[in-house]
């Protein structure tokens, strides 16, 4: 099996510490030729870490061949046209969350993929994470019932004065943190229809002109009322997943879970009544039963891995599969269109902040 030959634009937070170190550990399926990035400094760190190629503007790549996928972990607000220009010349190219800020401009990254059949993906490695997949496991086996509500909260305390705290550069929580919970939900919903969508926003703690409070409400006919809560004021911090359902429920965290139902067979027998309750001394009484709950839980077991390793190597087999075998895309530019439309209709509902 040949390496493919990758390029990372960017070697910040995600470009260096996510895609560069999991790619660094995977040499028979991904080889990094090329690296770009404005400082000098992270450029020379990079020569030495990965033996490969430095560049300061991503444009030298533009005419160079051999390149099998581009990494854009640019800034938020530069997503869009490098993606674009990259695009619109064959290149394939994963590109960080945020995908974009508008609709329109997924429209434009997906027409740009399939005039030149490249390959557009989104790094939306929350789909891949170990909890999330036993939060579907345990829905999707029905032994909760029909699901009636999900909550999803990723909360903590924190104030933030860099550039993801600015609007000019696509930041905020919705767009910063948003993307992770907000994949996840719109897969819960179980429909590719447009959600009805409610959202409150504010500025707590932030020094920047963007949000780090939101309330978001998702519903559908159909489906399970979806609450999702991304706030930097929380003092207790939560990475909490909350599922109830008409046979029981879920709570847990991103490395644990406890859930909780019972079998109708096993319930006692119960009959509608209109006539009041007593107890067997003839005193009134409220509706009591002790139901024979089953009990179960789960832990992250990575097998060596970190929570983020193991959900970086579950998106990087699944793409070096669609790059190499022409397996289907499962995190699909579709998916994340509609994932940008509700991030646009929060933004108008809340013009006290999004003018």
């Amino acid at each position: 099996m040949h390496p493919l030959r990758v390029a990372i634009l960017g070697q910040g937070r995600s470009g260096r510490d996510i895609h560069g170190h999991w790619l660094r550990q995977v040499p028979e399926a991904f080889q990094i030729v090329a690296v770009v990035d404005p400082l000098e400094e992270r450029r020379e760190r990079a020569r030495q870490e990965y033996a490969c190629d430095v560049f300061e503007d991503y444009r030298a790549l533009l005419d160079r061949t051999g390149l099998d996928l581009v990494i854009n972990a640019a800034p938020s607000h530069l997503h869009v046209p490098i993606t674009l220009d990259l695009l619109s010349r064959g290149f394939n190219v994963l590109c960080d969350k945020p995908l974009a800020r508008r609709v329109a401009e997924v429209d434009a990254l997906i027409a740009a993929a399939q005039q030149s059949g490249a390959t557009l993906a989104i790094f939306q490695q929350s789909r891949f994470a170990p909890y999330y997949r036993k939060l579907r496991e345990v829905i999707d086996s029905g032994a909760l019932g029909r699901i009636i509500q999900i909550s999803i909260a990723f909360s903590g305390f924190g104030r933030r004065w860099d550039w993801q705290t600015l609007q000019e550069f696509n930041g905020g929580n919705l767009l910063n943190t948003g993307p992770h919970p907000l994949d996840q939900a719109l897969q819960l919903l179980g429909t590719d229809d447009m959600p009805r969508v409610q959202c409150w926003m504010d500025r707590a703690a932030t020094f920047g002109d963007a949000e780090d409070y939101v309330k978001l409400i998702l519903t559908h006919p159909g489906s399970p009322l979806i609450d999702i809560e991304i706030s930097s004021c929380d003092a207790y911090p939560c990475f909490t997943y909350h599922a109830q359902g008409a046979l029981g429920g879920l709570k847990g965290t991103t490395t644990h879970i406890d859930w909780k139902y019972y079998l109708p067979a096993e319930a006692p027998e119960q009959r509608l009544t209109r006539e009041p309750l007593f107890t067997p001394d003839r005193a009134p009484a409220y509706c009591v039963e002790t139901l024979p709950w089953r009990e179960e839980s789960w832990d992250f077991d990575g097998a060596g891995l970190s929570l983020f390793d193991s959900m970086a190597k579950a998106f990087y087999e699944m793409l070096h599969r669609s790059l190499t075998a022409g397996a289907p895309l499962e995190v699909t530019p579709q998916q994340v269109r509609r994932q940008i439309a509700v991030i646009e209709e929060c933004h108008r509902q809340n013009p006290h902040i999004y003018r």
